[in-house]
């Protein structure tokens, strides 16, 4: 059945800049009342403000995910203000980019304990919630990343594979509350700041992979996700078609994108090694878009190019290694 996000009371983490404040804004224009949360509390603030500008005032609570005793309180708090809890979206996340082997190990597990704890520490706390309600939806914001790696993203990776593999846990885990739902939104590179958020140990200043989709696409399928839920949505078709070239040929399609990622990533110039948001939350960059998309469509058709020239070079020798 068909629900309906007007009057539901929607909780969304990593609100502060980015998707989730995209997110934030969006449900609040659609009647829904919204709780939001993140660490950078004046950003929070803002994105609180600007929720109460174009329809119910929202609640904003300061929370590290990385905190279950946060996440808790968050959920108490959402539901003591508004007495229940309909849609839970774990939206925070951050990015690191970093060789495995050169990462600094504190930086490197800090990006899992944010997308991955966190995301299990916002299921921990809602799910009571859901389970005396008798319904509920939950919605990880993954990543195309949840399904297939990329060099120098190994951590974001992990993360996002143990996102998706907890949403698959949760939902059979729920088998006997057919009211309550898991459901996993798998985008493409999306123009948000989280690149000029990303801690980077490269030495090279990074970019997001082309195409670069725009915030509202994501936000659109979560909003469709709290109204009709599913279990997984990809969002832009290239998570799904590289999804599928590594079922049907992961040798090949590992090489070939390791060569597109590395080209399409990093720019031709030096950066200085940094955490960026990943310990503590930065006081730029807290708005929705990171201004991606301008320079998006020639190039993306450029990298195309040299990824299908590369392609039609490797297949031969893909089929012809093949024993009959």
């Amino acid at each position: 059945m068909r629900k309906c996000v007007r009057d539901a009371v929607v909780v969304i983490t990593g609100a502060s800049s980015g998707i989730g404040r995209a997110a934030a804004i969006a449900f609040a224009r659609r009647g829904a009342r919204v709780v939001v949360a993140a660490r950078n509390a004046s950003a929070l603030a803002e994105v609180a403000a600007e929720c109460a500008s174009v329809g119910h005032p929202a609640l904003a609570v300061p929370t590290d995910v990385r905190d279950e005793c946060a996440v808790r309180d968050l959920a108490r708090l959402a539901c003591e203000a508004f007495g229940r809890i309909d849609v839970w979206v774990n939206n925070a996340a951050v990015f690191l980019y970093a060789r495995a082997d050169e990462a600094p190990y504190d930086t490197y597990r800090q990006v899992i304990e944010t997308n991955l704890f966190g995301a299990l520490h916002g299921a921990r706390a809602v799910l009571p919630y859901f389970r005396a309600q008798g319904s509920g939806v939950l919605i990880h914001n993954a990543s195309a990343l949840g399904k297939f790696g990329g060099p120098t993203m190994s951590a974001y990776v992990i993360s996002k594979f143990g996102v998706v593999g907890l949403a698959s846990c949760l939902r059979q885990e729920l088998a006997d509350a057919p009211d309550i739902h898991v459901c996993t939104i798998l985008p493409a590179s999306v123009d948000t700041p989280i690149y000029q958020h990303a801690g980077n140990y490269t030495g090279r200043a990074v970019q997001p992979m082309r195409p670069v989709l725009s915030p509202e696409r994501v936000v659109a399928a979560m909003i469709s996700l709290a109204e009709r839920p599913r279990r997984d949505v990809y969002v832009g078709a290239a998570g799904r078609i590289i999804t599928a070239a590594f079922f049907a040929l992961p040798g090949l399609t590992e090489r070939v994108l390791a060569a597109y990622m590395t080209g399409a990533t990093f720019l031709d110039r030096a950066a200085p090694h940094t955490d960026g948001n990943i310990f503590a939350p930065m006081k730029h960059w807290t708005g929705v878009t990171g201004g991606w998309r301008a320079t998006s469509a020639l190039a993306a058709v450029r990298d195309a190019a040299r990824a299908a020239a590369r392609i039609a070079r490797e297949i031969p020798a893909a089929v012809l290694s093949r024993k009959p």
